[in-house]
């Protein structure tokens, strides 16, 4: 008996193995929201990491974490490195292209409580407004891609990273968005 239950937890672990080798190899997660402001007074909160505390979900998953900037201001070449408890984690962002006001692309390198590297990009886009005006209004895209190892393969299949991260990005935005508007 105990045999069989042996053969078919190893067979069961086999299986899940293989299955979560099958998923893809990369992985990419995208949400997006319209704010009412022009891109510009959006993308001054960020090019500059000092103003992320402002709106960013993760800066109050932990008080104490303990940050650095280093690099310019703000905008290509700026650098902001945390280390957190578990829930924060430990990382770091470079800013390595940012033409004003359209487009931010930062290398996100995480240390824990995983290692990963990967690329985050936020694109807007100035929406004109309903006389054919000025832009009154900005679709802002925030984007996260990157490699997927196997255990980022083994964890997808128990959790699904999309709602994970996407959740995050969507208060993120909602908060960006409040802030903006103001």
């Amino acid at each position: 008996m105990l045999k069989t239950i042996a053969l078919v937890v190893v067979i069961a672990l086999v299986v899940l193995l293989a299955f979560a080798a099958t998923r893809p190899d990369s992985f990419r997660v995208e949400r997006q929201t319209t704010i009412q402001a022009p891109p510009d007074k959006i993308f001054a909160y960020l090019q500059d990491f000092h103003k992320w505390s402002e709106w960013s979900p993760w800066e109050k998953l932990d008080p104490a974490m303990k940050r650095t900037f280093s690099g310019t201001a703000s905008g290509k070449g700026a650098v902001y490195a945390w280390d957190g408890n578990g829930k924060a984690g430990a990382g770091r962002m470079e800013i390595l292209d940012a033409p004003q006001p359209v487009k931010l692309v930062i290398q996100l390198d995480f240390i824990k409580p995983f290692e990963g590297h990967n690329t985050a990009e936020f694109t807007l886009q100035a929406q004109a407004g309903s006389s054919g005006g000025a832009a009154q209004a900005t679709q802002v895209n925030w984007v996260m891609h990157g490699p997927a190892p196997f255990v980022s393969k083994l964890m997808g299949v128990f959790f699904n990273m999309d709602k994970l991260i996407g959740t995050d990005f969507e208060t993120g935005l909602a908060n960006l968005k409040q802030i903006s508007e103001k």
